[in-house]
């Protein structure tokens, strides 16, 4: 009772200054267990809680009905202990985690954590008021009347979201338009791209989502007087909020919500060969040929539009093999299957009228309809077109047969591209009388939707990759693997890169990742192609690709771009183990495998930061983003001292430091401490084996203990885990008196086989002859080189591995 009080007393102590809608008045309130139904005078508050630290909050207006499906929410809420005090003009609901404080007359919400301190509040809540066209979507989003939902901001907030866009870290005080739209050759500033999310992030650790599909806008604090707002045309005027207790549980919480993103076949995370476009099977075949020849690991080939027609113009929605340019598809995929490559081609959501599947389309009526009910038809740069309805069964289905088809060639990959969608007019409408702005933003997602729900009905044992630009809020629990569009193939461009991926793995995505070399034009730059793909190392998706006038391939490009990027893929290659635990991370808990660098020290002095980052715990990156660059400042979180990757230079945390910049690797640097898992170099994913391993070691005396686990299963099969069919393989390290001791063990889902391992244990930065090296009590005699042991075992992984140095 006493911290019901407490608690009371601190939310009738908030100044009511805070702008409530002076017209709106409780009328009634009743509480229903997690659920909260408030009958005001100009309609119905519906908050229900899904757990503790997500509560969700629904107006509906008078005369206005509810739309109680969600576009994004998977979450089954768990049972909420609430209790409610009410006062004259104040009803207080206190929970474990967000309580709610309810003002009367006027009426306002408030939303409180569980240390009393104020989450966030609406200011007018919901209102509509007149559209206020913003230039960029003047001729896309076009209303006299938007319905908008206002909160308050404290003046020291830092707000994160509203999906892909490139505009520094911090996006207060702007209005963003929620409208999926490409932005061809982009560089450092981008305020709408392909992928757009209803999201907001704060420094508070709080999230709010607006859970509606419609077109619309976010406004960060344009006006500077202390509003978020969001605008929509229509729909739900439903958002949740969430809270965490770190960076990563908001995250988890978040993503709990949303659904989790499936763990990707093992392969994705290695090298494709990729371009706009190859025009041929010769061509392709080729230029994997060129990357074995000049021993360059790839996992991947991609082939664009050229695979259905001749031309960019015209063919688009063909969708079936052109003959005369690939006379024999399946024997292709077949060949390159054999090299260890795997293929993939684009599709796109278009049939153009010119295309040989026009006539079909449009007599099963599996396209978008005009306003006469008739296939629409629109122009565009690739012709004159229809697109797939895919909101419709019949349109489902159609577009399902033809991808059956493309993966009955062994194909192990879609792509599907242009799924703004690119061009999609407002008169256009899609099935149960949907409207084109009712739909736009969700289409990607939806589309993505589709492939991964058939895939498991009819591939139900099998990881599918599904690369697409454009999605929305939930996306990711359909396997989407997102990149960041048609970036401009400048130092511009790259220098915007860290930002998107950064922002995107908050928000859920955390595969965002961008053409690396750049996309647009025909900018021969090698430094500017070699720090791009060095950068690359350490970004979710490993994939060269651009317009062909300037190669994006390794292979065709000058020896000096050819060796260091080489070098490059080599070390992602080597890092497959602690890259693929990474993406079961994600998996699980949803923390993006790129990380700001505030999640390691929460300080809102970094929160501006995307020069730095870290590359899942324990790795430190500092991308060269400008030409030229001898010497960089990083910043070194306190948290941990920090090793350079390729010298072993120890610098302590908690500085910022100037370091001399090399030609051959951007500034990488590793916790010290910790175990991390790598392997020895394969030319293919298809030849990597989790048995057999490099564990290094950064000595540092001041971490006295420290555990880090490693997952691997088979790389391929889809719920590999929850089926058992996988390995967690755990590495302690404990420094006592005499010995640093690390200890080996394991643990296996019950449909797992486990074999003897091969490792090599490398302990880096000894500058002491060990007296004694034990593994498993028995002595080893092994020298210290360059200030290195090297330590190899044989280890059955059913039974624990210790191996002590001492310390003298």
């Amino acid at each position: 009772m006493r911290k019901l009080f407490s608690l009371f007393y601190f939310l009738f102590a908030i100044q009511i200054s805070l702008s409530q809608n002076e017209f709106r008045f409780l009328k009634n309130l009743e509480q229903d267990g997690n659920k909260i139904t408030i009958i005001v005078n100009d309609g119905k508050y519906l908050i229900k809680y899904y757990s503790p630290q997500i509560v969700e909050t629904t107006f509906i207006p008078q005369n206005q009905n509810f739309k109680d499906a969600s576009h994004a929410v998977v979450l089954q809420p768990k049972k909420v202990d609430l209790v409610l005090h009410t006062s004259e003009n104040r009803t207080v609901a206190i929970s474990d985690g967000i309580s709610l404080d309810i003002t009367h007359k006027p009426f306002q919400i408030s939303y409180s954590d569980k240390e009393n301190n104020e989450i966030t509040s609406e200011k007018r809540g919901y209102f509509k008021s007149k559209h206020i066209h913003l230039e960029n979507v003047k001729g896309n989003i076009v209303y006299d009347e938007t319905e908008k939902i206002e909160f308050n901001l404290k003046d020291d907030e830092i707000l994160f979201g509203g999906g892909a866009r490139a505009l520094g870290m911090n996006r207060r005080g702007n209005r963003l338009a929620l409208y999926n739209r490409a932005h061809y050759g982009y560089e450092t500033h981008s305020e709408l791209m392909n992928f757009t999310i209803p999201i907001v992030i704060s420094s508070k650790k709080y999230m709010i989502h607006f859970d509606n599909a419609p077109v619309g806008y976010l406004d960060l604090d344009s006006k500077k007087d202390n509003s978020l707002t969001y605008e929509t045309i229509s729909g739900r005027k439903t958002y949740q909020i969430i809270i965490g207790d770190s960076w990563e549980d908001l995250i988890d919480n978040y993503t709990d919500l949303t659904g989790k993103q499936p763990l990707p076949p093992r392969w994705t995370l290695g090298n494709f060969s990729s371009r706009f476009g190859y025009h041929s099977q010769k061509e392709t075949e080729n230029t994997i040929d060129k990357f074995k020849e000049e021993k360059i690991p790839v996992d991947g080939v991609i082939l664009d539009l050229y695979w259905f027609g001749k031309t960019v113009q015209g063919t688009m929605g063909n969708l079936e093999v052109d003959k005369d340019s690939f006379p024999d598809m399946k024997q292709m995929v077949t060949n390159l299957k054999n090299k260890g490559v795997k293929t993939v081609l684009i599709t796109e959501p278009f049939v153009l009228s010119t295309s040989k599947k026009w006539d079909e389309a449009d007599k099963k009526q599996v396209l978008a309809k005009d306003t006469v009910g008739k296939s629409a038809r629109y122009d565009f740069y690739f012709g004159n077109t229809g697109i797939v309805d895919i909101y419709k069964k019949d349109g489902k289905d159609w577009f399902w047969n033809i991808y059956k088809e493309i993966l009955d060639y062994g194909v192990k990959g879609l792509w599907g591209d242009l799924g703004e969608p690119e061009v999609l007019p407002a008169w256009v409408t899609f099935g149960n009388h949907q409207k084109a702005d009712e739909i736009h933003n969700i289409y990607g997602r939806d589309w993505a939707r589709l492939i991964a729900e058939n895939y498991k009905q009819d591939f139900p044992n099998e990881r599918p990759f599904i690369l697409m630009r454009a999605g929305y809020s939930g996306s990711q629990r359909f396997g989407m693997i997102p990149w960041s569009g048609d970036v401009n193939r400048t130092w511009g461009g790259l220098q915007s890169q860290p930002e998107i991926s950064l922002q995107m793995g908050m928000q859920g995505l955390g595969y965002m990742h961008s053409d690396l070399g750049g996309f647009a034009g025909a900018n021969l730059d090698d430094s500017l192609y070699v720090r791009w793909l060095q950068y690359g190392v350490f970004q979710p998706i490993y994939r060269p690709h651009a317009q062909e006038d300037v190669a994006s391939e390794p292979v065709f490009r000058s020896d000096f771009a050819k060796k260091h990027a080489k070098k490059a893929i080599e070390l992602r290659y080597k890092m497959l183990p602690y890259n693929y635990n990474l993406a079961f991370e994600n998996n699980q808990k949803g923390i993006p495998l790129m990380r700001p660098i505030f999640f390691e020290e929460d300080d809102k002095k970094l929160m501006k930061n995307s020069s730095t980052y870290l590359w899942g715990k324990d790795f430190l990156i500092t991308p060269i983003l400008k030409d030229s660059v001898k010497t960089t400042a990083i910043y070194f979180p306190k948290t941990a001292n920090w090793f350079n990757f390729y010298f072993d230079e120890k610098v302590k945390g908690g500085q910022t430091k100037s370091v001399k910049v090399k030609q051959k690797a951007i500034p990488t640097y590793v916790r010290g401490g910790v175990v991390i898992p790598m392997t020895k170099l394969v030319q293919t994913t298809d030849n990597y084996s989790g048995n057999k391993l490099e564990l290094h070691y950064w000595f540092d005396a001041s971490v006295k203990e420290s555990e880090r686990t490693m997952y691997n299963d088979d790389g391929e099969t889809a719920n590999a885990f929850e089926k058992g069919e996988y390995e967690l393989l755990e590495f302690e390290v404990e420094l006592e008196k005499k010995w640093l001791e690390i200890d080996f063990e394991a643990a296996f889902g019950s449909n797992w086989n486990p074999q003897e391992k091969e490792v090599e244990l490398i302990v880096h930065n000894i500058n002491w002859n060990p007296k004694k090296i034990k593994v498993n009590r028995k002595r080893k005699r092994i020298s210290v080189k360059e200030n290195q042991i090297k330590i190899p075992v044989k280890w059955n992984p059913r039974k624990e591995l210790k191996i002590q140095i001492s310390l003298k």
